[in-house]
């Protein structure tokens, strides 16, 4: 099916920090691995499953749209050097997938591509209500139970 080129656009703009937070995602579970930080390993592990999964929806709608998905143009990612660091640079990554996401649903009302806008309206759901507030969540632990408590109990 012949797809609209500004649609297609908008998703390889998606597509690109898709793939930076699935970067990103991926070397702070290891990091935090390497630390023996088990828990947050495991949840990283899952995010990072969750922005490959929102990667390849996106890849599939491009090829169904009949556009070329770009694989090679990545947003840039910030690797964090402490746990709260690396929290807040994942939080700010969701943020601007969120922006990015809301920019793209209107772009899809406007040009009547509602197939795409729902694909895109799941995604912001699982940013918004489970990404984000979870890392929101973590950082609120740090401060009420303090760091060193914190990173004990992820252990």
């Amino acid at each position: 099916m012949k797809g609209n080129q500004k649609i297609i656009d908008a998703l390889n703009k998606l597509l690109a920090g898709e793939l930076a937070a699935m970067d990103q995602y991926f070397i702070h579970s290891e990091m935090y691995a390497d630390w023996g930080l088990s828990k947050l390993y495991e949840r990283i592990a899952h995010e990072f499953d969750d922005e490959k999964a929102h990667a390849k929806q996106m890849i599939e709608r491009i090829l169904f749209l009949e556009g070329t998905p770009d694989l090679v143009t990545r947003d840039p990612i910030q690797v964090g050097k402490t746990v709260p660091e690396m929290l807040q640079n994942d939080l700010d990554t969701e943020y601007r997938v969120a922006h990015n996401l809301k920019e793209v649903i209107a772009l899809c009302e406007q040009e009547q591509d509602y197939q795409t806008r729902e694909m895109l309206r799941q995604q912001l759901e699982d940013t918004e209500e489970d990404h984000a507030y979870w890392l929101e969540k973590q950082l609120g632990l740090i401060n009420r139970l303090g760091l060193q408590n914190y990173q004990q109990s992820q252990m």
